[in-house]
């Protein structure tokens, strides 16, 4: 690890003007590129102490051995630059933008003699029109053999063609009108081109222009009486139709534009792009990157657009860009993106109308996209095996954590304390061995003690298990897959949500209960960093681990269960109005005041000898109720916070009977599922 200060420039020595700089690792190879409006002020963010730099840039400036730079006159030169630059040095530490799967384009190869139509992937070429990307190569091909009567262009490879051409004779689309024949002299180069230049602007989206002028040699050909001709035109413009109408028109007045939509979390992005011409969605898109730099929305839909339109021609870039967050700043991005098309180009976020509500489908399916690309890596096996390996050498730990619960807790400003274990077992959920714990011991913000007693409960209750079944061999306490039910199972790992104070007192718990066969670790959430019990500094695993990923699944879950769980606890709470103000009269007696009255409008209206028929309510009691409900504005009924509703006629359950007893761990499998509690 290298110490930044061995390589920092003198203040002096850093021009104050635009430019693009690199961080260089002790192999001289590239590691981060960046660009800024001023390279003084840039370059010293980066030289601070280490504590106060987020972890992924304090790992890239202890990776790096030296830094250079390059001064340009303008922005939008640094911005041109430092494309170049991400492009020709590949940076370890730079958003990188991958493919989340290969996109067919329909490509003109207009840059030959007699240009082809033909679906293409990869790397776009010089010369060659592309339309597109399509989602699939047969929605390409559908809409070519439907163009093909009216634009009948050549479709055959290379081969074919020099083989028709010394034979004298045409392949099969060329005998049955679907290609104009260029390869036996039917047409000549020029006329084959112009066929292929205007099959290029239908599919472009002018279309109207070539269906008003079918619909004219129609008519013509009918008054003439050419009707064989005339119903030739009507099918083709019928074919045409057809194959605009696999297009819908989502945009009025044949606008061109592109919508980039990004969806993020703290670990990867997904970009999703819809090509709209002529109003019509004439191609979609998407890419996934792991967020290896601190970087904010608004430079994610900057190093998308430098994707998107750094190799295109300029053709590619259409009047309107339409973003979910603009860079910062936008100026130069903007002034790129012009010179590219050679005219104005607006960058914007929408903010009404169609265009906003087309924008909310993009962003759709850039979170299904996120959440697809997450799915398919945790499902993978042997990205799992990899996480779990990375997991047991980082915490130094005998195997591999095949078993890990992961505990958090939650509460709203001490009220409602509550606890959530998930289970993780071979790096899968395990959501019907989730519990839920209510914190009883006491209320209020001490999370490390909400954290000793979770912990001491679960394990007591293993110890408990443990003891009743032996070397677990009750028939009673196994599964349909014959493995422990309950607590009886325990893990090779508990992961906690906090750091230093919340691994101590989970460890703590452990060795009270004589329990020391288990690790135990925290991970923080501000730094992502890895604690262990009794150690002064973190386990840094790397931003590209798949155990770290692991780990933060874990514990986003935990977060997610423990949060769901207080969010239906304070559900539950309702607001009594006046009854609030009562001092000592708590939500039981509350709830007992509601049931046994209806409302509080009769409750109102009750004596004071009438209140002290309630159980637990005494005289003093009641008359304090009695006095607080005359001073109280009247029409003040008790309310249900989370709904809204007025609760004129109160109806409880018996306390626990939903959530379980106080303080006992609550099975949350099957019911959570009913109650659409996961995610």
């Amino acid at each position: 690890m290298a110490d930044p200060s061995s390589y920092r420039p003198r203040p002096g020595d850093i021009p104050d003007s635009p430019g693009v700089y690199r961080f260089r690792d002790e192999h001289r190879r590239v590691i981060y590129v960046g660009k800024a409006k001023s390279l003084r002020q840039r370059l010293a963010n980066y030289f601070q102490d280490l504590a106060n730099l987020h972890p992924r840039t304090r790992t890239m400036v202890t990776t790096a051995a030296s830094v250079e730079w390059t001064v340009v006159s303008t922005e939008v030169e640094a911005l041109q630059l430092e494309y170049s630059w991400i492009k020709e040095y590949d940076p370890r530490f730079n958003v990188k933008y991958r493919d989340d799967k290969s996109y067919p384009y329909l490509a003109v190869t207009m840059n030959e003699e007699f240009p082809r139509v033909q679906v293409m992937r990869g790397h776009k070429k010089k010369g060659v029109r592309y339309f597109g990307p399509y989602a699939h190569a047969w929605a390409i091909r559908d809409t070519v053999d439907l163009l093909l009567r009216v634009f009948p262009v050549r479709t055959c490879s290379a081969g074919v063609f020099k083989n028709a051409a010394r034979t004298g004779r045409p392949c099969l689309l060329g005998y049955i009108g679907k290609c104009s024949a260029p390869c036996v002299g039917r047409i000549s180069a020029e006329d084959h081109r112009e066929l292929a230049e205007e099959f290029s602007d239908f599919m472009a989206g002018r279309t109207g222009t070539y269906l008003r002028r079918l619909e004219q040699q129609m008519t013509q050909a009918a008054e003439e009486m050419e009707y064989e001709r005339a119903a030739r035109l009507r099918d083709d413009i019928e074919a045409l139709k057809k194959a605009m109408e696999k297009n819908a028109v989502v945009l009025a007045d044949a606008t061109d534009a592109d919508l980039v939509a990004v969806a993020e979390d703290e670990l990867e992005a997904a970009v999703q792009i819809f090509h709209v011409r002529g109003g019509r969605v004439r191609g979609q898109r998407g890419w996934v990157t792991d967020k290896v730099e601190e970087v904010t929305t608004g430079a994610l839909v900057e190093h998308a657009l430098q994707q998107l339109y750094g190799e295109e021609s300029g053709d590619a870039v259409p009047k309107e860009v339409l973003v979910p967050a603009l860079p910062d700043p936008v100026e130069p991005v903007q002034q790129w993106l012009t010179d590219r098309r050679g005219s104005g180009v607006s960058l914007r976020i929408p903010q009404r109308g169609d265009k906003k509500a087309l924008m909310e489908t993009v962003q759709r399916n850039a979170q299904q996209a996120l959440v697809l690309h997450k799915t398919r890596r945790a499902s993978d096996l042997t990205t799992r095996s990899r996480a779990l390996e990375e997991i047991a050498e980082a915490l130094d730990l005998d195997s591999a954590p095949l078993r890990i619960e992961c505990y958090d807790i939650s509460h709203l400003q001490g009220e409602d304390v509550v606890a959530s274990m998930v289970v993780f077992e071979d790096g899968l959920q395990r959501k019907g061995e989730y519990r839920r714990f209510q914190i009883r011991g006491f209320q209020g913000q001490d999370d490390v003690r909400s954290m000793h007693e979770v912990i001491t409960r679960r394990f007591k209750r293993y110890l408990a298990d443990k003891e009743k079944t032996g070397e677990w061999v009750d028939d009673d306490l196994k599964d349909e897959e014959g493995r422990p039910r309950k607590f009886a199972y325990p893990p090779q790992l508990v992961v906690v949500d906090g750091g230093q104070p919340q691994v101590a007192a989970a460890r703590r718990a452990l060795d009270e209960l004589g329990i020391d066969d288990i690790a135990v670790c925290g991970l923080a959430k501000r730094l992502e960093e890895v604690w262990l019990p009794g150690d002064d500094d973190p386990v840094v695993l790397p931003r590209t681990s798949e155990g770290l990923y692991l780990l933060q699944r874990v514990r986003d879950e935990a977060h997610r269960f423990a949060i769901t769980y207080q969010r239906t606890k304070r559900a539950k709470r309702f607001r009594a109005g006046p009854l609030d103000e009562v001092p000592g009269l708590g939500e039981t007696r509350k709830r007992a005041l509601i049931k046994h009255f209806g409302s509080l409008k009769k409750l109102r209206s009750a004596t004071v000898d009438q209140i002290c028929e309630v159980p637990g309510i005494g005289r003093k009691t009641a008359e304090t109720i009695a006095v607080a409900l005359a001073q109280a504005a009247p029409a003040a009924p008790a309310v249900n916070t989370a709904t809204g509703e007025i609760m004129e006629d109160v109806e409880e359950s018996a306390p626990g009977a939903t959530a379980g007893a106080a303080g006992e761990p609550v099975s949350a499998g099957a019911r959570n599922e009913r109650r659409g509690q996961e995610t």
